[in-house]
């Protein structure tokens, strides 16, 4: 049988831009997908970044404007460790520094709405008889409201199977009726089981309502958005569309995020050799000034700062950590107020809390070697990478029972110690004294060193690889294929 050919099409691809798990997921899912066997594509903008990263990409097509508010563009092509990349080339749509959506005050560009608008209308361009490629996709893959888009043409026109995938339902590319006949979608499809929204054209409403297919991040994810309280507006859509949607948990680099071999730690260490992971934390306490003690924990947290993560109640009950007694890392950016206020309470507690703002790959690889407990309190997540991280490393997360971490944060009890599937601690509710009341179980665990082995291994043994999720995506496609006949 012929493998499925895939063009996965995303507004962002790590290492080049990243600004969430999006990032992550469009690097490795496609890699995984070819080591499977399926012809893949992936189509994203010619960021600055890639242009230095793929500065001889060839051009392979030219793209007429599509519509009267769509430019003309390019597609080049290149290749990323063997995985094709198609690169939309629109220089007054695409060449600007910084953040993909935001400009250099933290606004959505003004042209937000043009700028996905081109890129969904190509990948559905490629999945049609009328594509400029000598290559058609069975299934064109989009990802989030940056390209959700593409499965409406693609429904009204005719061509490939679509799959929408949800990584974050809180953002739905919401944009005034004007744009419908600017983007060159017919008057047809603004209807309520169409691409309308409560009077409003949103890319990710009109990608759920049209898609041959729809998924998200996480089983448990999946089942929440249906809910009103998850699904900011679109539960009820996605409640009539439940039979075409699946939640696949997104899986991890197990090369990229491997302590046996990760060069940006102090030391290497394995499940069976656990010793070598203290080195870690020391090296760890004395780059971020804390005190280099070994009597009582450290917790780290990896993030945006954002009451989406929780970080309100951490900085709620920051100044008891003395009491617990422990000790906290931080590393992230966001709020102005979180941020302010974790600066302040590192000020107040010198040598206990460390904060470094921004971003650091390579620091973040080490708070996760380095830390004893990793710090995920989400009110709401999709699926989260982090616990996933943090788990392989050894080091166990602290989480809340939502989404992705609800799926692979297995709560430490007697009973799950007995059959080794405890390996973290999960929070009684979202308050700041369940927050607590969990940290002083963690560290009342932590404490005795031979149940706190059994833990990290019981983390360490998890296996998120992404051939888990490529198996299920690979069912995903031909249910899609078989439907759009």
């Amino acid at each position: 049988m012929k493998p499925l050919s895939i063009l996965f099409a995303t507004s962002e691809m790590a290492p080049w831009v990243k600004t969430g798990g999006l990032g992550d997921v469009a690097a490795a899912l496609p890699a995984a997908l070819k080591r499977a066997g399926y012809d893949m594509r992936v189509l994203l903008p010619w960021y600055p970044a890639l242009r230095s990263a793929f500065p001889r990409a060839k051009v392979v097509a030219e793209i007429p404007a599509l519509a009267p508010a769509l430019p003309p563009a390019r597609l080049r092509s290149a290749k990323a460790d063997g995985l094709p990349l198609l690169l939309l080339d629109c220089p007054s749509l695409y060449d600007r520094p910084g953040n993909p959506y935001l400009d250099a005050n933290g606004y959505d560009w003004p042209d937000n709405a043009i700028r996905f608008g081109l890129l969904s209308r190509v990948a559905a361009l490629l999945g049609q008889t009328a594509s400029p490629l000598d290559w058609r996709p069975d299934v064109v893959h989009a990802n989030d409201w940056q390209t959700a888009l593409a499965a409406a043409w693609l429904h009204d026109q005719g061509g490939a199977a679509s799959v929408v995938t949800v990584h974050n339902i809180a953002f739905q590319g919401c944009f005034g009726e004007p744009l419908r006949a600017d983007l060159g979608l017919p008057e047809s499809a603004w209807r309520f089981d169409g691409i309308e929204y409560h009077g409003l054209l949103s890319f990710l409403k009109a990608g759920l309502q049209l898609a041959t297919r729809i998924s998200t991040v996480s089983p448990t994810y999946a089942r929440e958005i249906q809910d009103e309280a998850f699904g900011y507006g679109l539960a009820p859509l996605l409640r009539h569309r439940r039979e075409h949607l699946r939640g696949i948990l997104n899986g991890i680099d197990a090369d990229l995020w491997n302590p046996a071999t990760d060069a940006a730690l102090a030391a290497p260490y394995a499940a069976n050799k656990l010793a070598a992971k203290r080195r870690n934390k020391a090296a760890l306490q004395k780059e971020m000034g804390l005190e280099p003690v070994t009597d009582r924990p450290l917790f780290g947290v990896v993030s945006r700062l954002t009451e989406q993560k929780g970080h309100d109640l951490l900085l709620a009950i920051g100044d008891g950590l003395p009491e617990l007694p422990a000790q906290l890392v931080m590393l992230g950016s966001g709020d102005p107020a979180l941020e302010s206020g974790f600066l302040a309470l590192a000020e107040r507690l010198p040598g206990q809390v460390a904060v470094r703002l921004g971003f650091d790959e390579p620091l973040a690889h080490r708070i996760k070697a380095g830390a004893d407990c990793f710090l995920m309190p989400s009110r709401f997540e999709p699926c989260g990478l982090s616990q996933m991280y943090s788990l392989r490393y050894g080091t166990p997360p602290l989480v809340q029972a939502t989404g992705g971490l609800a799926d692979t944060v297995v709560d430490v009890s007697a009973t799950t110690l007995a059959d080794k599937t405890g390996n973290g601690f999960v929070m009684a509710d979202g308050s700041p004294h369940a927050l607590w009341q969990t940290m002083q179980r963690a560290t009342a665990a932590w404490g005795d060193k031979r149940q706190w082995q059994r833990i990290q291994q019981n983390g360490m043994r998890c296996d998120f690889s992404w051939p888990h999720a490529a198996a299920e995506y690979d069912s995903l496609y031909h249910e899609a294929v078989a439907d759009r006949g």
